[in-house]
């Protein structure tokens, strides 16, 4: 299986994912790394890793129709059979979602439907909630709706600071994520 990973930022996900595929020799690779910020660590990452990378801005194309287009033009020229969201920071739209109908997967920092969008831990931790956790689920047309496919709760502690609460949500997802990629990749590209 071929796999896209999209990313915004550091990348932690994508080497917890490009670590994982290393050690348990599952018929499935990495093959490219699409970003949309230039100076984003993960492209350091991906270099290191080896993995081809690509990195364009929505601001470059007229329309956010044509950029996606572009994107859909490097996935067929790969040939990837799924899409990794791993901090991505834009919302999917009709091209890909047309063109990638369940084979986008993503992972969110709360345990959905509870605090989506950009701040999951941040708002769950202010909220004062007892617990949060690490959803896992298809892309759909909304904001962090689609099909949960895995969530793992996090309990936070009264001595849990922010800081050591993103650091618990870190490690569920680098020990989740790649489990459940692994058993998408047994299962042929899909799980119910």
């Amino acid at each position: 299986m071929r796999i896209a990973v999209f990313a915004s930022g550091n990348g932690s996900n994508f080497q917890a994912l490009a670590d994982y595929l290393s050690k348990k020799g599952l018929e499935a690779s990495i093959d490219w790394l699409f970003c949309d910020q230039p100076e984003a660590y993960v492209l350091k990452r991906a270099t290191a890793l080896s993995v081809p990378a690509d990195c364009f801005s929505p601001k470059e194309f007229d329309s956010k129709k044509e950029y996606e287009e572009a994107i859909l033009h490097k996935l067929k020229e790969k040939k990837i059979d799924l899409i990794v969201l791993a901090g991505y920071m834009r919302i999917i739209g009709p091209v890909l979602l047309e063109n990638y109908d369940k084979r986008i997967i993503n992972i969110h920092p709360s345990l959905l439907p509870a605090f989506p969008g950009l701040h999951g831990i941040r708002d769950a931790f202010e909220a004062g909630v007892k617990e949060t956790g690490v959803t896992i689920h298809y892309i759909d047309q909304g904001v962090d709706t689609g099909p949960i496919i895995r969530q793992e709760k996090v309990r936070i502690e009264q001595e849990d600071t922010f800081d050591s609460l993103e650091g618990k949500i870190h490690r569920v997802e680098h020990r989740i994520y790649p489990e459940v990629i692994s058993e998408i990749i047994e299962n042929g590209g899909y799980l119910k």
